[in-house]
């Protein structure tokens, strides 16, 4: 079979087909801007102190049954002077600090519960669960749960639509999204609310599949510009709407709700987003694939020609043959996916808790993406891939080192070194999704995307446990990510370029190039 894109020249570029499949296609990945960085609301800690419910104790006595933090000038959130003491002491008429000495007097847990500001939020997950002091492990654990889903579900997303098709995967997965984010909201306990999340997270391969399938389905410089920045910039404009979303609807369960319904507008695009003719044709129905550019050369009232695909060779027996196939590219890639969303995740919740609002702050994060997006666009058009992607793992890296040279009181330059570093990672993260989707053929580039993602996510899953190793030492979260990202620009220099390279449609073509680029 003659070249793919070549085949299918005669659509031409930027036509009515390639707009509206590309606005659609984008469409899908806004709702991926929710993703995991809903969590950033649904799993913020309140300020909380003591529940004290006792009403026969004096006014005094209730400002000062909270102790203070040793060494801290703050109240305690985990614990209370004991109240049978503290009861008995207000009915003697004492008061405290002159009468009795506090410090001198016992401790006690919250054993009544524990009351929450509601300064900034009506409810997180936190509060109404009570996922503080004892049970505190549970607030970073739920956000691992998310990420599990994700790296479950990316193992599998491969095989599902290698096997069942990319337009099938996604929008079954973007169903099955919409329904237990709204479900979440009648969660009855912390229990079922993490199992109800890990499902959800397993539906968010919806993202990998629209990659893949605009990949597939657009050329040249279309593709690009879908992989590149299209697809990124949709995700990134539903990031910025979350902080809108969060900060109307304050309470948690509302804003599950609101989250949930922007999907429901997506159903009627099963009719307009066709399946790949790639992937059609390496099951051997290149009928229906004809059928499919015939249908885009009416929009784009182009003529196509008879027979599209001339001569084609592909069989079962070549898909199969993807068993054999060499995966030490893969190995690389899953370093340098690891490395990207440890550093990228792991920055995107650290600056969100920068600034005393979380709305701004989440809003800050989403929108230093922009600049990121159109930085990996402009890298795929006229840079090579390994420099490219070099480049950004060493201007991510470079930040994280120096910024434990900052001094306490220039604050402003250290969280332009974090968005410094976000910025690279974004980049970075861009440029591989294209980069994978671009070394692998047909038959394989779903599995291969799908195992990178998968073992990318382990460094989502990673990331807020890393941060939270600033109890040991402040600059440690930033030492760590940075020697990631050293480590995986030297292992970037290994990965086969595929720069201004067709698209592979079989395993044949790919080691085809690999002799050709050895020579």
């Amino acid at each position: 079979m003659k070249d793919y894109d070549n085949a299918v020249a005669f659509l031409g570029q930027w036509g009515r087909f390639q707009l509206i499949f590309f606005f659609l296609l984008c469409s899908t990945i806004v709702p991926n801007g929710f993703g995991a960085f809903t969590l950033i609301f649904l799993t913020d800690v309140p300020s909380h102190q003591c529940l004290v419910s006792d009403t026969n104790i004096t006014e005094d006595w209730h400002k000062s049954i909270i102790p203070m933090v040793n060494g801290k000038p703050e109240l305690s959130s985990c614990s209370r002077y004991r109240l049978d003491v503290v009861r008995n002491l207000s009915a003697l008429g004492y008061i405290p600090g002159r009468d009795v000495n506090l410090t001198d007097l016992e401790q006690e847990n919250c054993v009544d519960g524990w009351s929450y500001s509601k300064d900034i939020y009506e409810s997180t997950v936190v509060s109404e669960f009570d996922l503080v002091c004892s049970d505190q492990w549970k607030q970073p654990f739920t956000t691992l749960i998310f990420f599990l889903g994700v790296v479950f579900g990316s193992f599998f997303s491969g095989q599902l639509s290698d096997r069942y098709g990319r337009k099938l995967v996604l929008f079954v997965t973007m169903a099955v999204q919409t329904v237990f984010v709204f479900v979440q909201a009648f969660a009855t306990s912390w229990v079922v609310f993490i199992i109800l999340l890990f499902i959800n997270g397993l539906a968010q391969i919806n993202y990998l599949a629209a990659l893949v399938l605009g990949a597939e389905v657009l050329t040249g410089n279309e593709r690009i510009f879908f992989s590149s920045l299209g697809s990124c910039l949709a995700f990134a404009i539903g990031y910025m709407m979350l902080p809108l979303f969060a900060y109307f609807l304050r309470d948690w369960k509302s804003l599950l709700y609101a989250l949930s319904v922007p999907s429901v507008v997506f159903i009627p695009l099963w009719w307009f987003v066709p399946e790949s003719p790639r992937w059609l044709i390496s099951q051997g129905r290149v009928e229906e694939a004809e059928a499919i550019l015939r249908k885009a050369a009416k929009w784009n009232k182009v003529q196509a020609p008879n027979a599209i695909f001339e001569d084609c060779s592909v069989t079962k027996a070549e898909t199969h043959s993807k068993e054999h196939s060499n995966f030490a590219t893969i190995y690389i890639f899953d370093v340098a996916r690891f490395s990207l969303c440890a550093g990228y995740f792991g920055l995107s919740f650290n600056v969100a808790q920068l600034s005393a609002d979380p709305y701004i702050s989440c809003f800050l994060a989403a929108l230093v993406e922009i600049p990121g997006y159109i930085s990996s666009w402009v890298a795929l058009r006229y840079l090579p891939r390994r420099l490219s992607l070099i480049g950004c793992f060493l201007l991510g890296a470079l930040p994280l080192f120096f910024i434990q040279l900052v001094p306490e009181n220039l604050s402003n330059l250290s969280l332009t070194l974090e968005l410094v570093g976000k910025y690279a990672f974004t980049t970075g993260i861009s440029l591989i999704f294209a980069y994978v989707a671009e070394l692998y053929p047909t038959v394989l580039r779903n599995t291969a995307t799908g195992i990178c993602m998968a073992v990318s996510r382990i460094g989502s899953c990673a990331s807020p446990f890393v941060l939270n190793l600033r109890v040991y030492f402040t600059y440690l979260p930033y030492i760590i990510l940075g020697s990631l990202a050293v480590l995986s620009a030297f292992a970037t220099l290994f990965l086969p370029e595929s720069f201004k390279q067709p698209l592979p449609e079989t395993i044949q073509q790919v080691e085809e190039r690999e002799r050709v680029s050895k020579k």
